[in-house]
């Protein structure tokens, strides 16, 4: 069955002022619906085809997959982890979790935004749940993911954030400390939270 690009839970203009409509546009109707087409194409008449995504990413059998599997699934994440009612802080055992781990919310943003802000041209910053249900902050390049096993950290993702230069440089050119300090205000906490829980 091939996959399908799926639909955004808001409007395109929902995020506005911090991320811009039309970045939005070209984001989900260009980009990710590429890489939608292209992985359908990887594993057209394939073994690979039937299989979920989460399987094919996790040892990629051929670069396509790798690219455009990964491209699927994080701005499929992407897409989820951000709201219009987005913004404050995790609360409950994500909130509990995230302070054990880092000393506090605070530390935990300084240290993502680290990981965002040193990512190397294009990729990822990430917070996942790893195998010991222990939680990590890491980061990827071009469209890998932490379940892949090429990554350099394994685990769930629970909130990922896109830096590459088509996220953000119609609205904030080179600035991309300052993208993802906005986008700290349109995080969906409470999916994050339902994939904490849903991680074990």
């Amino acid at each position: 069955m091939a996959f399908t690009l799926p639909n955004l839970p808001y409007a395109l203009d929902a995020l506005e002022p911090h991320i811009d409509t039309k970045t939005m546009q070209i984001h989900h109707g260009k980009h990710h619906q590429g890489y939608t087409d292209k992985l359908n194409a990887a594993i057209d008449g394939t073994p690979m085809e039937g299989q979920s995504i989460k399987s094919l990413l996790r040892s990629p059998a051929t670069a396509a997959v790798r690219n455009n599997g990964g491209g699927f699934y994080n701005h499929s994440l992407f897409w989820s982890v951000m709201s219009p009612d987005g913004g404050g802080s995790p609360s409950g055992a994500l909130g509990d979790a995230v302070a054990s781990s880092f000393g506090s919310f605070d530390a935990f943003k300084e240290k993502f935004a680290a990981a965002a802000g040193g990512r190397f041209g294009s990729g990822w910053a990430w917070l996942i749940k790893k195998e010991d249900g222990s939680l990590a902050i890491t980061s990827t390049p071009n469209q890998d993911n932490p379940l892949m096993d090429v990554a350099d950290e394994q685990g769930t993702p629970l909130l990922g954030l896109d830096v590459w230069e088509h996220a953000y440089y119609l609205n904030y050119q080179n600035r991309r400390p300052d993208y993802v300090s906005a986008w700290w205000n349109v995080v969906n906490w409470n999916e994050v939270a339902r994939r904490f829980d849903a991680a074990g």
